[in-house]
């Protein structure tokens, strides 16, 4: 499938510009919702298609067949544990056993990347991320790893509300002490942080505002394109 990653960039960085510029006037516009809600939802799903783009561009420029690749968000079984089963209550136990195949979590992350049918890479996207909400993204991947274990694991977010220099964009990333911490409690998620935008996400400065607003960078789509073609080369 032949395809122009200079003018496929392009298109990513106008589309975001139309996006963010958009969200105020889309929210206020909306009749019978909050609008908070709006703007949240609106900043949520343009991450998640920029991301998925990116997947694609990734997969691409490794020169992947496009047939071998799928994208989806579907959720997935995870059993309960049998060690867990076994350490309660006698009664508890019997009772549980007797539908044991109806108990189960359904988890998934926003992007989940399959090659050949095989689930290789999971993104999770947000418009920002705090450490409250980086304490669920990895439980989610705590819970499929139980089922996939070889999967990679990444959180793409527009900015970053974690501490530390996470949004500074060099080449080295040292992270944040509250970040490191709750990552080092889930030893078998190897967590992989990328933020489009530069600066911290203030709360009283929202980039959906024109005087905030923080353009997404021709460089930035091309670093995050070279990492997920770093770990895509090996499907190819």
């Amino acid at each position: 499938m032949p395809h122009d990653l200079e003018k496929e960039i392009a298109l990513l960085v106008r589309a975001h510009e139309e996006e963010i510029g958009n969200v105020d006037q889309k929210a206020t516009d909306q009749i019978g919702r909050a609008y908070g809600g709006v703007v949240r939802a609106s900043k949520g799903k343009w991450v998640e298609r920029l991301t998925e783009h990116v997947i694609y561009l990734a997969w691409l420029e490794l020169g992947g067949n496009i047939a071998r690749i799928k994208v989806n968000s579907n959720r997935h079984k995870i059993p309960m544990r049998q060690e867990y089963v076994q350490a309660l209550d006698k009664e508890v136990r019997e009772y549980i056993l007797t539908s044991i195949g109806e108990y189960s979590y359904p988890a998934q992350v926003d992007k989940q990347v399959f090659i050949d049918d095989q689930f290789v890479m999971g993104i999770e996207c947000k418009a920002y991320t705090e450490n409250a909400m980086l304490k669920r993204i990895l439980v989610d991947f705590h819970l499929l790893k139980s089922a996939f274990p070889d999967i990679s694991s990444y959180l793409f977010q527009l900015e970053s509300q974690l501490g530390g220099d996470y949004r500074e964009h060099n080449e080295v990333t040292y992270g944040s002490a509250s970040s490191h911490t709750l990552m080092s409690y889930f030893p078998d998620v190897d967590l992989q942080i990328f933020t489009f935008l530069e600066g911290e996400r203030k709360v009283d400065r929202p980039i959906h505002k024109a005087e905030f607003y923080k353009p997404l960078k021709k460089e930035r789509v091309v670093a995050a394109i070279d990492v997920l073609a770093k770990d895509l080369t090996q499907y190819v």
